[in-house]
């Protein structure tokens, strides 16, 4: 039972095959369910993928099914930016069992170590590596406020006043940008690079990411912003193998986004951005 990671390294995925048919399916399904909400065409591409990947080879149909399974739980919600409590309790169970069920199929009825959580991996941070979270501070700084309130996208989430809205929007959208790493990239992007080459399982998990983001909120010229961020996660991943470091990047980034919304709903706090 070797994980991803070892397959990758050390059994390198031809650059192409017919496998990238069905894992592009499922991709797309992720873009239709989410980013338009065509629901029925995205089950429907779903599953013709699925099809497609079990006729052309059994494992990959395995990896693509964990990934439809996980998909389609979310699908049983809206991701759209909504803090009321009822709501972000159902959508913490949802979201929790994507990851959950297909790490416990994975490791009980497939019996596969691909999906993996690394997060205590007894690896000092590099002196790049530390200097890249100054960086991204920067990036955060300077790029969240332009995109968010030039575009308007920070609408797509509530209004914040009260101390318990900050409070709730500020758990939220931590508990979120954890889980994204969780999904998109220990589950998703592991399972893909199971069978395909780094970059390609990367384009394919970085389509599935910013579909899932622009339902939550990042619309307008959003994707500029997102497919870079997550193209760069996947490519973090793979350089550290530490989730620990990549969620730690990614919360710097949410910490911004909380900061920005906080600013753009209520102008004449947090005078720290240049809009």
């Amino acid at each position: 039972m070797t994980d991803a990671i070892a397959v990758t390294e050390t059994d390198a995925p031809p650059r192409l095959s017919w496998g990238l048919v069905p894992a592009a399916g499922v991709a797309a399904s992720a873009f239709l369910l989410f980013a338009v909400q065509q629901m029925l065409p995205g089950y429907v591409t779903l599953a013709v993928s699925l099809a497609v990947g079990f006729l052309v080879d059994r494992d990959l149909f395995r990896s693509l099914l964990l990934i439809g399974v996980g998909l389609g739980i979310i699908s049983t919600i809206s991701v759209e930016a909504n803090i009321d409590y009822p709501n972000m309790a159902l959508m913490g169970f949802v979201l929790g069992m994507s990851v959950l069920v297909p790490y416990l199929l994975e490791r009980h009825v497939f019996h596969r170590r691909s999906i993996r959580f690394p997060v205590n991996t007894s690896r000092r941070w590099s002196t790049s590596e530390r200097w890249y979270l100054v960086a991204a501070v920067g990036l955060a700084w300077l790029i969240l406020p332009t995109y968010f309130i030039t575009s308007g996208a920070y609408q797509n989430w509530p209004a914040i006043h009260a101390p318990d809205e900050l409070a709730r929007l500020f758990v939220g959208v931590n508990v979120v940008g954890i889980w994204d790493e969780l999904f998109f990239i220990c589950t998703v992007f592991a399972l893909l690079r199971r069978h395909f080459p780094m970059w390609q399982a990367n384009l394919l998990q970085a389509v599935i990411f910013v579909s899932f983001l622009w339902e939550l909120g990042y619309r307008s010229w959003g994707p500029l912003i997102t497919i870079p961020f997550a193209l760069i996660q996947g490519y973090i991943f793979v350089r550290t193998k530490s989730l620990t470091y990549v969620v730690s990047v990614h919360l710097l980034f949410d910490f911004f986004v909380f900061l920005v919304l906080v600013r753009a709903h209520n102008p004449d706090w947090l005078p720290i951005f240049l809009y």
